[in-house]
């Protein structure tokens, strides 16, 4: 076993070269924001989607095109707004008179990265179009389906709900993102930073450091990274504490109206794995999980009208029962 781990570890040391060169490329243009950062390599590199929210400003939209800059594929952007057609997305049939047939014109979904923008703009008709590619990597346009290339990855940004204009996202929907990352604003240092390298007409801009083969060879890495059966265990409870808190000992159950779903289990697993190759390790550690959970479970926790009023948030509930799981 200790020379099967010693192996992957070389595998890993090997294949993740490249995360500390796309990171510098990355924190060349965003200041800060390092769990972004990290989210979206992970998301990356476990062919998991990642819904950013944040306000306005907060470099949300810069932090995905400079990825999208940092990688050599194609990359495209929707702007979703309240006019938006399903057809605006994954494409629609076109009469072809000359022939006298029906034929596929598709959408900006058929890509490598694709930033969905303030997708919380679009009306639940629109947002829902977007289920097929992100579960199955697939598009159908009329009757035909169409496989989408990989690497696949949905980069969504979101402003807070609470503000004017936004849609809430289907249930459905929010629970195929792997990851939900919460953006707060920058610190006085960080901002400073900001002014200093924004405040030009030289902006700087990530340079393409990685292809598209490379990230394929590392997701193959990320499966083979070593988790532990009792950090699987672990898993497991953080995941059924959120659906039944009482068998763990927690005075919850008020707050929660439904628990995860079992792809929180699988998106913790995979979201572990792949933070700890980019932290050049090829098993996982309790620490991966604590770091990468809050980001997989946050939408997935729902909670009651008693939690609303009380202005209870996700996360603390997910801390509460983080503290209370033992640790393996």
């Amino acid at each position: 076993m200790q020379s099967t781990i010693q192996a992957i570890n070389e595998r890993v040391q090997k294949e993740a070269v490249f995360v500390e060169t796309l990171l510098a490329e990355l924190r060349k243009v965003i200041v800060g924001q390092q769990d972004m950062l990290d989210g979206m390599l992970i998301g990356l590199l476990s062919r998991g989607h990642v819904l950013l929210e944040g306000v306005p400003g907060l470099a949300k939209t810069l932090a995905v095109r400079s990825l999208a800059d940092a990688i050599d594929c194609r990359f495209q952007r929707i702007q979703f707004t309240p006019d938006l057609l399903p057809a605006d997305l994954i494409g629609t049939l076109i009469y072809n008179q000359k022939d006298g047939v029906f034929v596929p014109k598709r959408g900006p979904i058929f890509t490598n990265l694709l930033l969905a923008d303030e997708i919380n703009r679009a009306p639940a008709k629109v947002q829902s179009a977007l289920l097929e590619a992100m579960q199955e990597r697939q598009v159908t346009i009329g009757d035909t389906t169409y496989p989408l290339a990989e690497p696949f990855l949905i980069l969504a940004t979101q402003n807070p709900i609470e503000q004017e204009g936004t849609y809430p996202l289907p249930e459905a929907q929010v629970d195929r993102f792997m990851l939900k990352l919460k953006l707060d604003y920058p610190n006085r240092k960080e901002e400073r930073e900001i002014l200093e390298r924004m405040a030009t007409e030289d902006v700087p801009r990530s340079s393409k450091v990685v292809g598209p083969d490379a990230i394929l060879k590392a997701r193959k890495v990320v499966e083979e990274v070593y988790i532990d059966e009792r950090i699987k265990e672990y898993i497991l409870s953080i995941v059924f504490a959120t659906r039944d808190p009482a068998e763990f000992g927690l005075n919850i159950g008020d707050l929660i109206e439904y628990g995860a779903s079992p792809r929180a289990s699988l998106y913790l697993v995979q979201a572990a794995r792949a933070h700890a190759f980019i932290r050049g390790r090829g098993y996982v550690t309790p620490e991966d999980v604590k770091s990468v959970g809050p980001d997989v479970l946050r939408h997935r926790v729902i909670l009651s009208y008693e939690a609303e009023a009380e202005d209870v948030k996700p996360e603390e509930i997910i801390q509460r029962i983080f503290d209370t799981v033992e640790v393996p």
